[in-house]
């Protein structure tokens, strides 16, 4: 990994995505929820014409502003977003037995919820990548204030590349602006 992370140090975002590529040809994928931070990694990703699949997780919970800027993301851009729903019959046995709200209830629910709506998907959507790239933001919570630009997913066995992780707030809100991505307002 110190080799990678060497090779992507101090590298603009285009350039580190286009290396990644090259190390790993059709196994780089982006995953989007269409918030800010991910508009501008979309945006790069398809400014360059670089050949990254990008998907995103539609939970059955998304606001109408997230399909809003999904559909002005993709008729601006005019390229594919590969969209992965949970198993439906995993989500009607979870609303049958606990109801639509039960995740405000617990932990364990919580939990269970996010199992079967986000992260069962996302292990779909990331069968076959070796590139995970992820709008992370260290400044984002406490918890992320630690994370490299490259880090190793044990879990998943792939590298999870966070190119936004050290830019600050205003940064994001700069590049959308002098690009005039279209973002979601809440």
């Amino acid at each position: 990994m110190t080799d990678i992370t060497t090779a992507l140090a101090n590298k603009p975002v285009e350039e580190a995505i286009q290396y990644l590529l090259e190390q790993y040809p059709g196994a780089v994928a982006f995953s989007t929820s269409f918030g800010q931070e991910d508009q501008v990694i979309a945006d790069i990703i398809w400014r360059n014409h670089l050949p990254v699949r990008v998907f995103t997780l539609d939970t059955g919970r998304l606001f109408q502003e997230t399909y809003d800027v999904m559909d002005l993301t993709m008729a601006r851009y005019k390229q594919p977003v590969e969209v992965y729903y949970p198993e439906t019959s995993a989500v009607e046995k979870l609303v049958a037995a606990k109801g639509p709200n039960s995740f405000y209830e617990s932990v364990e629910n919580r939990k269970e919820c996010c199992g079967i709506r986000k992260v069962v998907p996302l292990n779909r959507a990331l069968e076959g990548v070796k590139v995970w790239i992820t709008g992370l933001r260290a400044e984002q919570s406490e918890n992320r204030q630690g994370m490299e630009t490259l880090e190793w997913d044990e879990h998943r066995h792939l590298y999870k590349y966070n190119p936004l992780i050290h830019w600050g707030y205003d940064e994001v809100l700069a590049y959308l602006d002098k690009y005039k991505v279209p973002f979601n307002n809440l």
